[in-house]
């Protein structure tokens, strides 16, 4: 609890904690990734392809945490700069499938060699069972809050 008795306590909250961690990777990503004239949304929607080729504009967005609008937005200028391609029309309904080119997969490369370099700062000094405990832990963190809210109760007022 925090001094005042009401909040959070900054110290100790795990979800600050965790918001600090996600601001801190995206600085040090952002800075690696920025020399290769791209960001993190850039790398993700390439990563991504490499992965899952094919993925539509909504497939993307919600791959790399952007609206939609967005991430086409970010395919037009790539499509633009060689690094991927996508079908004139749609083989089914609206969604045109999107693939990387062969210079696509030249910058992924290079992107994912600085993205990892940042990966394996941040897990220095972890154990190989530290690491896997950090994954199944968050992964546990993540299925209870997309699972929705539960009881909570809440606040009338002070008595």
């Amino acid at each position: 609890m925090s001094q005042d008795g009401d909040g959070i306590d900054l110290d100790t909250s795990l979800g600050y904690l965790l918001k600090e961690a996600a601001s801190a990777l995206r600085t040090a990503m952002e800075a690696v990734l920025r020399p290769l004239g791209m960001t993190i949304t850039h790398y993700s929607c390439l990563e991504l392809l490499a992965q899952r080729p094919g993925l539509s504009n909504s497939e993307l967005a919600r791959g790399a945490f952007v609206t939609r609008q967005s991430m086409n937005v970010l395919l037009q200028a790539l499509e633009r700069d060689g690094s991927v391609t996508r079908a004139a029309e749609a083989p089914v309904g609206k969604a045109l499938p999107t693939r990387l080119t062969e210079v696509g997969r030249t910058r992924l490369a290079a992107a994912t060699a600085a993205v990892r370099s940042v990966e394996v700062r941040m897990l220095d000094g972890l154990s190989a069972d530290d690491r896997a405990q950090a994954l199944r832990l968050l992964r546990s963190m993540v299925r209870a809050l997309r699972s929705g809210p539960r009881d909570v109760p809440t606040v009338t007022g002070r008595d």
